[in-house]
């Protein structure tokens, strides 16, 4: 059987290249919303009438706490969607260059031998200490 570590380390090397060139990235996701106000002459109280918006958010955790950001124009939409694009290309290759080194640990022969005092362990007592 080929030994399959130059391609593996060439897969792993070829990753953390990907990696180094990602851009700006953040984590989140962006939703809608769409609703009345409070004015109630305004055309959204009207029956038939979808309301205002959409209006787009940005949410995500921040230490443990969901976070809302209102997107100031289409241009902000935009940066943020390209950004949290990239986190998710960011996740994925993490998630396979674990698993390229994963078999990179595998694959690769163990080196060297055991020095003696690392062969011999220590036998267990079996005599109950008499110590009281």
């Amino acid at each position: 059987m080929p030994n399959p570590l130059p391609a593996l380390e060439a897969q792993r090397a070829e990753l953390k290249q990907q990696i180094s060139e990602l851009g700006d990235m953040r984590p989140g996701s962006i939703t809608t919303t769409i609703g009345r106000c409070g004015n109630p002459r305004c055309h959204c109280h009207d029956e038939h009438d979808p309301g205002h918006g959409p209006f787009y958010r940005l949410t995500r955790k921040v230490d443990g706490k969901t976070v809302t950001e209102t997107f100031s124009s289409p241009a902000a939409l935009q940066k943020a969607q390209r950004e949290i694009a990239e986190y998710h290309r960011f996740l994925d290759l993490s998630r396979d260059l674990v698993d390229v080194n994963d078999k990179i640990c595998r694959a690769r022969p163990v080196q060297g031998t055991m020095r003696p005092e690392e062969k011999k362990r220590p036998k267990r007592s079996i005599a109950k200490s008499r110590a009281k």
